[in-house]
């Protein structure tokens, strides 16, 4: 019987029972401190993926105007309506009224800063309000040279050499014909000295003129063979039937869950729902921008422009219209 006991036994230590009991109580508070760093540890990684979605968001929605639609008086014979529609995508546009009949408006086409074949030097919309004392500006017609390939290889710079494209000018002096051939046909829009207005109807004396980029309003209908399909940001202007208020339009674009911007056809739609008889698109994409004075002199950026997929970057553009309220 011995002899069993031993060969049983053989191989085993013996283990006092009290301290069976203090190693399983170490083992819980190791495992309960473990759970508790990995708790805090979660936590933290918690918080901080939260602080970089809300900064990523913050950044990527900074300065950016508020997608609740608002309507304001700005001066007298100027309102801003901000208009904001979710479906079937989200679209925001900026709607500017001008009555031309109200003392103290003028307006401002940007005036040549050379003589030569490429009269303009390129800034942003912001630049060319502070720079001439305007109140109220928004981006012209297309230019050339202009290429965009990336944040850091783009034309123009701020600066830079541009020609405009079609009929232009300002303060009575045409200082750039376009193609010959077009003037008179191409979308332009003729601002007279006393503010008429009118398209595509060359005065006997041009005082201030901006070309655009196709007609999107006739006679207050929707003109034919408009794209209906790219999604854009937009700039548009149009006037009524008697010519006394002129629209500004910009609709933001590319920029997901907030304005994905807009076709031709939707955009002659809301010149036609502002109350547009003739209208016409001017420079789009990355170059719509519509800004206004500060109380403090400086730029007021109304619109969420995206050049080079980046909210609220400016372009610099080569033509400008400009107002002036007195």
């Amino acid at each position: 019987m011995q002899a069993t006991t031993q060969y049983l036994n053989k191989g085993r230590s013996f283990i006092c029972p009290y301290f069976l009991l203090i190693s399983a109580q170490t083992i819980q508070v190791r495992i309960s401190r473990m759970k508790t760093r990995r708790l805090g540890r979660n936590i933290i990684v918690t918080f901080i993926l939260l602080g970089l979605c809300i900064g990523g968001y913050a950044l990527y929605d900074r300065g950016r105007p508020a997608p609740i639609p608002m309507k304001q008086k700005l001066y007298d014979g100027v309102t801003y309506r901000r208009l904001i529609r979710i479906f079937p995508r989200p679209m925001i546009a900026h709607v500017l009224t001008i009555d031309t009949k109200t003392n103290g408006i003028e307006f401002l086409v940007t005036p040549p800063d050379t003589e030569s074949e490429t009269p303009l030097n390129a800034r942003t919309t912001s630049q060319f309000l502070s720079e001439f004392n305007l109140q109220i500006a928004i981006n012209g017609g297309g230019f050339s040279p202009w290429w965009s390939h990336s944040p850091a290889d783009y034309y123009p710079h701020e600066g830079d050499p541009i020609t405009p494209f079609g009929l232009t000018a300002s303060n009575g002096n045409i200082y750039w014909m376009g193609d010959d051939t077009d003037v008179g046909t191409e979308p332009t829009l003729y601002i007279g000295r006393r503010n008429t207005l009118s398209f595509n109807n060359k005065p006997g004396r041009v005082y201030n003129a901006i070309s655009g980029d196709r007609m999107l309003v006739l006679k207050g209908e929707i003109a034919p063979d408009l794209d209906d399909k790219e999604l854009d940001p937009r700039t548009a202007v149009g006037i009524n039937r008697n010519g006394r208020y002129l629209y500004l339009v910009v609709v933001d674009g590319r920029q997901p869950f907030y304005s994905e911007g807009a076709t031709f056809v939707e955009l002659a739609h809301f010149l036609i729902n502002q109350g547009a008889f003739m209208g016409m698109s001017l420079d789009g994409g990355g170059s719509s921008t519509m800004v206004m004075e500060g109380d403090n002199g400086t730029s007021i950026i109304l619109n969420s422009p995206i050049d080079n997929y980046i909210p609220g970057r400016e372009r610099p553009v080569g033509i400008h219209l400009g107002i002036y309220v007195k």
